[in-house]
């Protein structure tokens, strides 16, 4: 009996996702009085013996080439192997791209139950019950996992990550990976900005920007704010700005600690994707704009005005 994280990476570097699973994984491990170990599917360039500073005793390490693409089929097949030979009943996943795509499988495959998108530990008092967000997060959910195996992916930025004193033991995998059915043709990649998924911070802009040329001013505070830049998809319809920056339920869905709404309605689609962050900022000049009713804080008025002055606050704020 144990539980076993998954750690996912990109290019041989841990994912902040991962070290919130990590901790999640591991209080849960305490919960049930029991071992919280990790695995690693291809190279990875962390010492991951520094994985037990987040609460695990041992790191799975299957350094093949074959895992350092994800693809599903390999990925799962991996997986399962690992759980039957390691013994462990409880897998965590984070719910985000990688997550989403393979827990889903790996429950298929060992026959056990499964709850996405969990947002707090287990209640463990009688049975072993998991709250989760359902409806684009206007309301929740409690369920109970009865099977023998238990698959928990947890909704990013929802548990707090917490370090301690500790190495972990690192064991070297030898898992034979049959060749992957999809074959990656090419690789393109957005360089020099924070990745919307990792990022803390997200500034986000829509059509009250009246225009591509006036972006200047968003970057500008974005800079400031070490925060990664987002859009609405009526903005990235339009190529204003790039897709892979659109946020909603149709985008990126996004749980950062603070979200910069600037000249966004925020209508329900848009809401769905980004309710998960901590604190809600929400500037425009419409009083009667949706956001607003979600928002923690907000200004109303015109972008043009507000966001150079918020930007040269925040500037003194560094100079000081």
């Amino acid at each position: 009996m144990s539980v076993l994280i998954f750690v996912d990476q990109t290019e041989g570097h841990i994912k902040k996702s991962s070290f919130e699973v990590l901790t999640y994984g591991a209080a849960i491990a305490k919960q049930l009085n029991t071992t919280a170990n990790a695995l690693v599917l291809g190279a990875a360039s962390n010492d991951l013996t520094l994985l037990g500073k987040y609460g695990v005793t041992k790191v799975y390490h299957a350094n093949n080439e074959a895992f350092n693409h994800v693809d599903a089929q390999v990925f799962t097949k991996a997986i399962t192997e690992v759980v039957v030979t390691s013994g462990a009943d409880v897998i965590v996943f984070s719910h985000n791209h990688t997550g989403k795509t393979i827990a889903g499988r790996v429950s298929a495959k060992l026959k056990a139950g499964l709850v996405t998108g969990a947002i707090a530990l287990p209640d463990t008092s009688n049975g072993f019950v998991v709250k989760k967000s359902v409806f684009s997060g206007k309301a929740f959910a409690n369920v109970n996992i009865s099977s023998a195996i238990k698959i928990i992916s947890l909704n990013p930025n929802s548990f707090h990550i917490t370090e301690t004193d500790g190495n972990a033991e690192v064991v070297a995998l030898n898992i034979n990976a049959d060749a992957g059915k999809i074959k990656v043709a090419a690789v393109n990649k957005v360089s020099g900005e924070v990745p919307l998924t990792e990022a803390d911070i997200v500034v986000s802009a829509g059509r009250g920007l009246k225009g591509p040329e006036n972006w200047g001013m968003i970057e500008d505070l974005a800079h400031e704010l070490h925060a990664a830049l987002a859009c609405s998809r009526p903005v990235a319809d339009a190529d204003w700005r790039p897709h892979h920056e659109h946020v909603g339920q149709t985008g990126v869905q996004i749980a950062p600690n603070l979200y910069i709404a600037i000249g966004i309605s925020g209508a329900i689609q848009h809401l769905a994707g980004v309710n998960r962050s901590k604190v809600i900022v929400v500037i425009n000049k419409d009083p009667e704009a949706p956001f607003f009713k979600a928002a923690d804080y907000g200004i109303i008025g015109d972008a043009f005005e507000v966001v150079p002055q918020f930007t040269a606050e925040i500037k003194k704020m560094h100079s000081n």
